[in-house]
């Protein structure tokens, strides 16, 4: 099934904004010297953009010097059938359908693309190559799209290892591809409960797999952004005529992961909850702990 893209926010085109209007907005959502900043975009949101993407990748840049790096989604898989077949991603050419800013990141001369057909990240700067290195090779954790989209020790990982800033700029949770790694990670405490190999194995069977999609315990965006707002983690400011929201990675995961295992009655539909209860009552531990 195709994806279906959000509306972003509609920019101004009067307001005029360049890399040193990012760098202090990125300031302002609270970057250091040498962080990593991963962010989902609307270019048109911001208003009239100074050199295009490049201006945005600069501009975070020189908020995060020395050391920064900057880093996109660049997905190629949109859930259509001509590009259901990894092999035939290009980690070079193959476009990134999630907007301007992502596929001018993959085009961006200084970029590193990591390996992987559905949740690519392209990344430029100091830790370019060590966040994107191994994507097709990392352990497997279970997701709807393949087993090392957010496997074990990929870049996606990584991003909470390293308490990364994640922004997005004219655009919401919607598009908060990290909220995948949250899910992966529950599905996998749920079904580490299980006491068998085989039972596990069999749990795993019923969820969605390889693009085979069924059921999967999906996050909506708007429960994200309540959750993170009222924890107090989520800072909002402005980039041009953009709503700018940023929040750390650990947080991020470790807020909505506890909230999504306390009360999984207000994350998840009926179907869903039911698989959780048959895990839990096979399991060997208590789902509330």
């Amino acid at each position: 099934m195709p994806r279906k893209m959000m509306q972003p926010e509609k920019g101004n085109p009067e307001i005029i904004v360049d890399e040193a209007m990012v760098c202090e907005a990125f300031h302002r959502a609270g970057v250091v010297s040498g962080d990593t900043v991963l962010f989902h975009g609307s270019l048109s949101s911001m208003g009239w953009v100074q050199g295009g993407p490049t201006c945005i990748f600069n501009g975070i840049l020189m908020a995060t010097a020395p050391g920064g790096t900057v880093a996109m989604p660049t997905l190629w898989y949109d859930g259509t059938e001509e590009r259901a077949h990894p092999e035939l991603f290009n980690v070079q050419n193959s476009p990134a359908f999630n907007g301007a800013l992502a596929d001018g990141m993959r085009k961006d001369s200084r970029s590193v693309r990591s390996l992987h057909f559905s949740h690519s990240i392209s990344a430029i700067g100091a830790r370019a190559e060590e966040l994107t290195v191994g994507h097709d090779v990392c352990k497997p954790a279970p997701s709807p799209w393949s087993e090392t989209a957010f496997g074990v020790g990929s870049p996606w990982q990584r991003l909470y290892e390293w308490n990364a800033l994640y922004a997005l700029i004219g655009v919401d949770f919607t598009v908060c591809t990290i909220k995948h790694l949250i899910e992966s990670r529950m599905v996998m405490r749920l079904l580490s409960m299980l006491p068998t190999q085989a039972e596990r194995q069999a749990r795993r069977a019923e969820l969605s797999k390889d693009r085979k999609h069924g059921l999967w315990p999906y996050l909506t965006g708007a429960r994200i952004e309540e959750v993170l707002s009222q924890q107090g983690v989520l800072k909002k400011t402005m980039l041009g005529s953009a709503t700018l929201r940023s929040v750390r990675t650990r947080p991020l995961l470790e807020v909505i992961g506890q909230d999504i295992w306390q009360q999984p009655e207000a994350w998840f539909a009926e179907e869903f909850l039911h698989w959780r209860k048959r895990v839990v009552t096979q399991g060997t531990g208590d789902c509330h702990e």
